[in-house]
């Protein structure tokens, strides 16, 4: 059974490999539609073409060197999107440095490494320990005003 990206963070540090993986899984005949992959990088103008071209639900701007850009992209996700896990391209998350890891390992604890084969994409578990912080988008610990907001009207309804 091939792996299911329904609901995944795609960190795109390489627009070519982010276009040709997500048009594998969304353009092909086969595909599934519509998508349901979110992406993050800093090549916006890369990320809006694949959401024009309806590869991706949503794209967000994201400086991954950066712990304040990483934070709202986790808040962001964590208000807009249930994301069930992130893919990273296998090449750049074991090129990536201690603090970039650092970054990585704590967007989600649920973490894959995309490799290119022949017959396609194979995915690999991160054997990384996930860190659960202000940079994890599936904690409570991203919860936005919006979220407390309704909180707290439920709990006084």
């Amino acid at each position: 059974m091939p792996f299911e990206v329904s609901n995944y963070l795609l960190i795109d540090n390489d627009s070519e490999f982010s276009r040709q993986f997500t048009e594998h899984y969304f353009a092909q005949p086969h595909g599934t539609r519509p998508s349901t992959l979110v992406v993050a990088g800093t090549h916006t103008r890369q990320l809006v073409k694949l959401m024009f071209d309806e590869l991706i639900k949503d794209y967000c701007y994201c400086d991954f060197s950066n712990e304040i850009s990483v934070s709202e992209l986790a808040s962001y996700l964590h208000e807009h999107h249930d994301i069930a896990g992130v893919l990273f391209n296998e090449t750049d998350y074991l090129l990536a440095d201690d603090k970039q890891r650092f970054i990585f390992n704590s967007l989600h604890s649920v973490r894959f490494l995309i490799k290119e084969t022949v017959d396609g994409y194979q995915f690999e578990p991160v054997t990384d320990v996930a860190q659960n912080n202000h940079l994890s988008c599936q904690t409570e610990i991203a919860e936005t005003p919006q979220d407390l907001d309704a909180l707290c009207e439920k709990l006084n309804n």
